[in-house]
């Protein structure tokens, strides 16, 4: 059960026993959890209070790193570690993760110099185990143009070539939850996690409200795990655990430009006036920039760009792309997303090391704070490893160690990615013959992996559907598999998170908006005053998307 069309069922399976374990959060993090931990024994369950990766896990760069940037803070273990988890999210998932070479220029004058970047991605490949085919190569300042003309020429002394791994992080959150949901986890969203409940001192459950009802309920648990993200010291503060070591939140904000006023050619990693590091990265007819990294402490749940953040990218593409000469109003859209760091007294959010942290607190809750999106398998790990020990020593028969190194998530299951772009060949062949374009049947393969069968089968079975809606078939197939298998409950929850149409290509959005509102609302059963929320929220969404406001 993974879908909201049988939401009463999940709760009455959240309410009706006593889990091994509990997790509090639904970004990668938490996902990543459940999936360690169900595939270990453990019975667990999972409560999110937003959507499925509402957080920072949906508003990131969308880069699985290699860790590049962490040598520049001589941070070596965490170089070395997600150089190596990389490559093992990429073999568990190639639909949701792909190789993305990326040109790193150096001009005189500038924060990297031939020497520095020569060692610098040497000492990376060597770090990072990078694959010998995808290992770096240096580039004269002539070959750094024939790769991206759009560069800035003046100054220009050459560049470093090498390998990141580009992702979908929604898509990677929901594949790793689907997984972990296949494998017997029970999950569910829009579900908060409003006090905790506790016997003897010790933590033993969680009241949940339900947000989309209001209902409230306690889900109970051997141990709990609080992987809120941005919202762990909250958890901490109903625990009454909240001292020491505390949260500093920082935002990132990133721009999307249609490719007719920045044709760029090729991922770009470039230094600004002031030293800091913004990534440019051409995805499906778009070309989007960023991030910026700010000290952050207002709303949570929707963090806005700002004049201020935009005109900053703006500026940075300009100084790098001086022939874009991009203004204000080429913003297509945006996102900011906010990044929860371990605070370190007198630092700047750039200089913070992103590495993960784990405490228990006297009452036994455990939290997991900090870390990286490519970091978020052995983050898993790690902390499992740690509960497997308590639940022994709590009586429990001790579950196995971790198996998540070679488990696919949803989506990756076709042997390994030297096996994708064949699964892909023959996929087209039978989306072909279910009456899809090629082009339709390439991008539903390419998007859904293993899935894209399912997704194929629903764009037939609902072709009347789409019809009577109003809706391109792939549109309809899209949004009946996020319903019913994704857990997709709002528009929201299907157009950014499902999707990413509302960041990637938000003409589609404004043109479907209300077919998809009015599918959604009459398969829900939606009243009156449940549609017109969902459509303003929708609109709200639209409006943050391309619209800064003034300041924080």
């Amino acid at each position: 059960m993974f879908t909201n069309l049988q939401r009463v069922e999940i709760i009455e399976k959240l309410k009706g026993k006593t889990f091994d374990l509990l997790v509090i959060g639904g970004g990668i993090t938490g996902a990543g959890i459940a999936l360690d931990a169900t595939t270990r024994g453990i019975d667990t369950a999972l409560v999110e209070m937003q959507d499925f990766s509402a957080g920072t896990s949906s508003r990131s760069t969308k880069l699985v790193h290699g860790g590049l940037r962490y040598l520049k803070q001589f941070d070596v273990k965490v170089v070395a570690e997600v150089g190596k988890e990389r490559a093992i999210v990429y073999e568990n998932g190639p639909h949701v993760t792909t190789p993305e070479w990326m040109l790193l220029p150096f001009h005189q004058g500038g924060t990297f110099g031939s020497f520095s970047t020569s060692i610098g991605l040497r000492v990376y490949d060597f770090l990072a185990g990078v694959k010998k085919e995808e290992r770096r190569s240096m580039l004269s300042a002539e070959k750094t143009l024939q790769k991206e003309p759009l560069i800035k020429k003046q100054g220009l002394k050459g560049g470093g070539y090498y390998v990141e791994y580009r992702t979908d992080d929604s898509r990677l959150t929901i594949e790793v939850m689907k997984a972990a949901v296949e494998k017997g986890a029970t999950a569910i969203n829009y579900a908060k996690a409003d006090d905790l409940v506790k016997e003897g001192g010790k933590v033993v459950g969680v009241v949940v409200k339900d947000q989309l009802t209001g209902e409230t309920y306690k889900v109970f648990a051997k141990k709990i795990i609080n992987a809120a993200g941005p919202w762990v010291d909250a958890i901490r503060e109903k625990d009454g655990s909240k001292k020491g070591k505390r949260l500093i939140l920082s935002k990132g904000v990133h721009i999307v430009i249609d490719q007719s006023r920045f044709p760029l050619k090729q991922a770009v990693y470039f230094d600004t006036p002031d030293k800091r590091m913004i990534f440019a990265i051409p995805r499906g007819g778009k070309t989007y920039i960023g991030t910026t990294d700010t000290f952050y402490n207002g709303d949570k749940v929707n963090p806005r760009m700002t004049i201020a953040d935009r005109d900053y990218l703006i500026s940075a593409i300009n100084y790098m792309f001086p022939e874009v000469n991009a203004k204000p109003e080429d913003v297509e859209s945006s996102w900011a997303g906010i990044r929860p760091l371990i605070h370190e007294e007198g630092k700047n959010p750039s200089e913070i090391s992103r590495k993960d942290e784990i405490w228990e607190s006297d009452s036994g809750l455990i939290t997991i704070a900090g870390g990286k999106l490519t970091g978020y398998r052995k983050m898993a790990e790690t902390i499992v490893d740690l509960l497997a020990d308590k639940l022994e020593e709590a009586g429990h028969e001790k579950p196995g160690p971790c198996k998540t190194k070679s488990i696919k998530i949803s989506g990756g299951d076709f042997g390994g990615s030297g096996n994708f772009a064949s699964f892909i060949t023959s996929a087209i062949q039978q989306g072909t013959s279910m009456g899809l374009s090629d082009k339709d049947a390439r991008h539903l393969a390419g998007f859904y992996g293993s899935n894209a069968p399912i997704v194929f089968d629903l764009a037939k079975i609902h072709r009347d559907d789409a019809d009577k809606f109003g809706m391109p078939a792939v549109l309809m197939a899209k949004l009946v598999y996020g319903i019913q298998y994704e857990m997709v409950a709002t528009p929201l929850d299907f157009y950014f998170r499902r999707t990413g149409d509302l960041l990637f290509d938000i003409g589609s959005v404004k043109k479907y908006r209300k077919a998809v509102l009015s599918y959604m609302g009459t398969l829900f059963r939606w009243s009156p005053v449940q549609s017109k929320k969902y459509a303003e929220e929708l609109e709200a969404e639209l409006e943050f998307a391309s619209e800064p406001i003034a300041a924080e």
